[in-house]
């Protein structure tokens, strides 16, 4: 990969799946725009006696740990655009992500962070779980920490018939952990095809 091509970064916490399968897409539409991409998975904060709860929940975060590896600040620092992906919490992002999220203050006192691109995409349960009301508030630390956010808006036809938000990639997982369907997928990867470009866009400006 060249030096000069646009480097992105897609850090995403998931425990059944779902935000995993739209992280890949996400990372396949910036591959698409001429990205390097750096796919990482926050790691749990939780014992392991809370995940024993959930069946297969300890196996899956080692398959993903050991598949894509923890994200850094090196990770950030390296990156000309970050995508954030999270399943949602009570309308709000999981606190995996955010911890990761509130490990950039280094960055942030020394402007590292000024002029990247910046996007998110959610996962929530249930049609009203919270996945705008996830979406924007990221958009509140993004923005402290100087991040040029890179919404979604209305660019794909499919937005217009209720795929995904104007604010970031989503889906439905439903109470049986359903997969993305095939239309999220398809606005997944056009986020991370847009949010290259514009990080690329970007990239001279920052320098």
């Amino acid at each position: 990969m060249p030096d000069q091509a646009t480097k992105v970064l897609v850090v995403f916490y998931s425990r059944d799946g779902a935000v995993e399968a739209l992280a890949k897409a996400v990372a396949e539409g910036a591959r698409e725009a001429g990205a390097e991409v750096r796919l990482r998975r926050a790691p749990d904060i939780v014992s392991e006696s809370v995940m024993a709860k959930v069946p297969g929940w300890k196996e899956r975060s080692e398959r993903m740990i050991a598949e894509y590896g923890a994200p850094t600040t090196a990770d950030a620092d390296w990156a000309d655009a970050i995508l954030f992906g999270t399943p949602t919490r009570f309308g709000n992002v999981s606190a995996e992500l955010k911890a990761y999220i509130d490990s950039l203050g280094g960055l942030w006192f020394q402007g590292k962070l000024n002029g990247k691109a910046a996007g998110v995409f959610v996962s929530t349960g249930g049609p009203h779980g919270g996945n705008e009301s996830t979406a924007t508030t990221m958009f509140v630390p993004l923005s402290h920490l100087g991040f040029v956010i890179v919404p979604n808006g209305y660019t794909h036809a499919k937005i217009h018939h209720g795929v995904g938000t104007p604010y970031g990639s989503s889906m439905v997982a439903g109470p049986t952990n359903n997969p993305p369907t095939s239309d999220d997928l398809e606005i997944a990867r056009h986020q991370g095809k847009r949010t290259a470009q514009i990080g690329a866009a970007l990239k001279p400006l920052r320098a």
